[in-house]
């Protein structure tokens, strides 16, 4: 079968309930993966999601802040919240399928910490919660997960890993996203259990790609100062089936559009 997952920060789920529907209607994504839904549980739009064919929710909702959302129309065998770095954060969904009749797929959703203005975690806390949250998930992938299991990793990581995932490397290099030290921080949790790019499996560097650009810039697309926050990765056993990949900047010129762009893969599993 292809599934087709796709990783959205939509910066408020009920705001942008309507662009989520659009999407849906034209896409049609098997597994539909949230990040900043900015909602507590029991307000979750889930009516909305059961009318557009994610019958199968898991939601790790928070009042005005984060919260993550992983719909399906591939029933779930199981899902699981967790919080890191000793905080109540909904940061991470991770949810489990039985596709293929072999182990379950696993699917984790991650909303990372932006990280705040100077990279320096002594001066910004927000920083050193970065810098925290991602030895933590290394840490816990290198530990308790197996590299040879159908896993796939997907979200708002909020780093720009290359100098082809940014419009000026050079002009961004002790710019939150893309420092050295997070980028390194993001590499270190890539090789945990050996994670593999898909995005860049379909288009490799040094082709440009972003997936975010700032409310701040009017002109986006001219000045297309964008960055690659938002990713999807695979384990080995799923790389050969990754067969395509999109990113729809079109979605960051609909009316009243979150800032980041949905990111789309196709797998034959």
């Amino acid at each position: 079968m292809t599934l087709r997952i796709t990783t959205w920060n939509i910066n408020s789920v009920r705001l942008r309930i309507g662009l989520v529907e659009q999407f849906v209607a034209e896409h049609k994504p098997d597994i539909l993966c949230l990040q900043e839904i900015k909602v507590d549980d029991p307000l979750f739009p889930a009516d909305a999601f059961t009318a557009m064919g994610y019958e199968h929710q898991a939601v790790a909702g928070q009042k005005g802040y984060h919260g993550v959302a992983t719909l399906s129309r591939v029933p779930l065998v199981n899902s699981e919240r967790r919080n890191w770095c000793d905080k109540d954060e909904a940061r991470h969904l991770m949810t489990r399928y039985a596709i293929g009749g072999g182990e379950p797929l696993e699917v984790h959703n991650f909303y990372i910490p932006a990280g705040g203005d100077a990279p320096d975690p002594e001066e910004n806390d927000k920083f050193a919660h970065k810098m925290q949250f991602l030895d933590d998930v290394t840490n816990w992938f290198k530990t308790s997960h197996d590299p040879n299991h159908p896993k796939i990793l997907v979200g708002d990581l909020n780093i720009a890993p290359s100098e082809h995932d940014v419009w000026s490397h050079k002009q961004l290099l002790k710019v939150v996203s893309h420092t050295p030290v997070e980028v390194e921080k993001l590499a270190t949790l890539q090789s945990s259990i050996a994670w593999v790019d898909a995005v860049r499996e379909v288009v490799p560097e040094p082709e440009k790609l972003f997936s975010w650009w700032s409310y701040r810039s009017k002109n986006w697309r001219t000045n297309n100062r964008g960055r690659r926050l938002d990713h999807v990765w695979v384990t080995e056993p799923l790389k050969k089936s990754v067969r395509a990949m999109q990113i729809l900047e079109e979605a960051r010129d609909w009316e009243k559009p979150s800032d980041h762009a949905p990111i789309t893969v196709d797998l034959n599993i």
